[in-house]
Order: structure tokens, then C-alpha cells, then sequence
């Protein structure tokens, strides 16, 4: 399978602006033969708002607005299915008197331009809270043409619920697990709390403890000892809105055995496409080394027999962009054995 995911930094309310950038990026890339594209959530109206006020002029109509509008143009030209995330506005006419609906959406368009789905977010995140409500029909779970079953997600549904819910719950993951998915699809907005002026210093860099904790939220499909590869997409965007600074380290990862290939990766704060190809050998491995459910994970990472530079730190805590709790210390160890900050 060939996946397509579309890093890049979009600012708040300029939609025109961050179309313009993502269309550039691939006309730049020239991607050929994709099989899926993978784009961040909220991609082209940027992610920190602040209330309902600041983003009711950038919702869009259930699949049908200027982001679903963008995907069926790009799915048919690269004739691949297109996942972008977008802010939803819901037509309630029919069932009025009822209270507006607003969700935190992503919606997936085949080469066709048909709509295989219109997902909503399950878990909120605080800045979500603001505006929109939880999805109310749990995590996406169906079948998309040419891909498979599928599973689809945003951002922080790959967390505890609120950051409440015990860490073992593991409520993604084993949804997964339960609907027996091949592909997992999760457009992120995910950032950290460290500082813009450090954390974009070597912006080539993947922030390697944010890509643990991920693989750490995931811990079940690790653990799952039936046969057969599932690929994560973890599509994130970077760059920086006021106080929020976004990790990228967008990534395609292939879980079975007990191994977490990657397929690949890209650094921390590029604008760019990352195109794999999951029928050939994976960039690295990171390796469960087997410890118990609820205690720290150690994972060695091997780049086809070489080093890996020590990772660097994402500076994580309790929130979207990050939830390292002390009951789920995760670290990344490479072949010299250094440990994550």
C-alpha cells in the first residue's frame, strides 16, 4: 500500500492561504500511484481557536464544504483515497426545535468522490470543548474500497477519555482490536508544551518521545499475538499558532509480532509529503521489550542495522500533545542505550 501524509503548517482562519501551501507541497512532491492521503485535522482552517465565535465562519456543511470539496478534486487527480480533517456544521433543519451541532470531523473521499466517511471525534480535547461536541457514534469502524476494513480517529482519541480514564482502558486500541481493522487512519493536531525557540532548533528531527507515546497508547495491538500486519497512519501537522507548538513527526507504522515497523517519518517541523510504501522493507523497528501492562515500555529503535542519534525531548505531559502519566512511562532506547528526557 502507498500512503501519502501532508505535514504542514497551517495558520488560524486562512484557509485560502493553507489550501494554496498544501497544493503546493504536492504539486512539489508529484506523488504517483498513492493509494491513501492523509491530511491533518482541522487541515485548512487551522486548529487553536479559542471559542465558538472565532470558528463559526470557517464551519463547513457535513461533507460537503470547501475541505470535502479540496479532497474529491485531489482524490480524483491522484486517483487515491483523500482523508482530510475539517470543522463540521450540521443541518438540524429537519429535526428543529434542537440545538446547533458542531463537530471536530474528518471526512474520507475515494478516487471516485464518493464519501466512505464522515467521521466525528469522539474525544475531546479542552480546546474541542469550546466549540464542539463528541462524536456520538464512538470511533469510526467500516470498509473503503481497495483499502480494507478501517479505522479512523482524531488526535486525542488516541488518549485516556479526558485524561480521566484509567491509562490500561486503552479505548482506541482496542476498538481496533475488536472490529479486527487492517488500517488505522488518525489525523492529528497534536503539540507540546516546550518552548518554540528550543523545540524548532533542528526541525529535520522527529520528536522520537512523542512517537513513543503514541506507539505506547497502542500498547494492545503490540501485544496482540494474532498473525497479520496493522498500519497506523498517524498524519500530524507542525509549525506554530500563538502559544501552540505543534510536534509533526507525522508517521506510518505496521504492528504485528510484537515489532512496530515504521515505514517512515518526517522531522519535527518540515512542510512536506511523506510517501511510503508498506510492501517494502520498513525505514525501522521499534521493538516491545516486553514489560508489564501498566509499567514503563522500553523500545529499541534500528534503522536497518544502524544507530539511531539519542532522541530528543518533546517535553510531554496531560494534554492532547502529549500524556505521559505515571503509570505509563514510555521511553525510547536506541542501539546505545540513551534514554528520552
Amino acid at each position: 500500500m502507498r500512503i501519502g501524509c501532508l505535514q504542514f503548517a497551517a495558520q488560524v482562519g486562512q484557509v485560502d492561504h493553507n489550501i494554496d501551501l498544501a497544493d503546493s507541497i504536492l504539486a512539489k512532491a508529484a506523488p504517483h500511484s498513492l493509494d491513501l492521503l492523509v491530511l491533518p485535522e482541522l487541515a485548512f482552517t487551522g486548529y487553536n481557536f479559542k471559542s465558538l465565535h472565532a470558528i463559526a465562519p470557517f464551519l463547513e456543511p457535513t461533507a460537503s464544504g470547501t475541505s470535502t470539496v479540496w479532497a474529491r478534486d485531489t482524490a480524483h487527480k491522484l486517483n487515491c483515497t483523500v482523508v482530510v480533517g475539517y470543522p463540521e456544521t450540521v443541518d438540524v433543519s429537519a429535526k428543529w426545535p434542537t440545538s446547533p451541532e458542531y463537530y471536530n470531523a474528518a471526512v474520507a473521499v475515494s478516487p471516485s468522490g464518493a464519501t466512505l466517511a464522515n467521521y466525528r471525534k469522539t474525544f475531546l480535547y479542552y480546546t474541542d470543548e469550546t466549540w464542539a461536541l463528541e462524536g456520538p457514534d464512538s470511533f469510526f469502524h467500516g470498509e473503503f474500497e481497495g483499502l480494507g476494513d478501517v479505522v479512523m480517529g482524531i488526535c486525542m482519541d488516541l488518549n485516556p477519555y479526558k485524561f480521566e480514564a484509567a491509562w490500561t482502558d486503552w479505548e482506541f486500541a482496542y476498538h481496533i482490536l475488536h472490529v479486527e481493522a487492517r488500517l488505522v487512519i488518525v489525523s492529528m493536531a497534536w503539540s507540546t508544551r516546550e518552548e518554540e525557540a528550543t523545540y524548532v532548533l533542528d526541525p529535520e528531527e522527529p520528536d522520537m518521545a512523542t512517537l513513543a507515546y503514541w506507539v505506547a497508547r497502542l500498547e494492545p495491538l503490540v501485544r496482540r499475538e494474532q498473525e497479520g500486519e496493522i498500519i497506523v497512519v498517524l498524519a500530524n501537522r507542525t509549525g506554530v499558532e500563538g502559544d501552540t507548538v505543534y510536534v509533526g513527526t507525522s508517521t506510518v507504522l505496521g504492528i504485528e509480532g510484537g515489532e512496530v515497523r515504521m515505514y517512515g517519518v518526517l522531522g519535527r517541523g518540515v512542510e512536506e509529503l511523506l510517501v511510503v510504501d508498506t510492501e517494502k522493507g520498513p525505514l525501522a523497528k521499534l521493538v516491545n521489550e516486553d514489560s508489564p501492562a501498566a509499567e514503563p515500555t522500553e523500545y529499541e529503535t534500528s534503522r536497518r542495522g544502524e544507530s539511531v542519534e539519542n532522541p530528543s525531548s518533546s517535553g510531554l505531559d496531560e494534554r492532547e500533545g502529549g500524556g505521559m502519566s505515571s503509570s505509563a512511562g514510555t521511553s525510547v532506547s536506541s542501539e546505545k542505550s540513551a534514554s528520552p528526557h
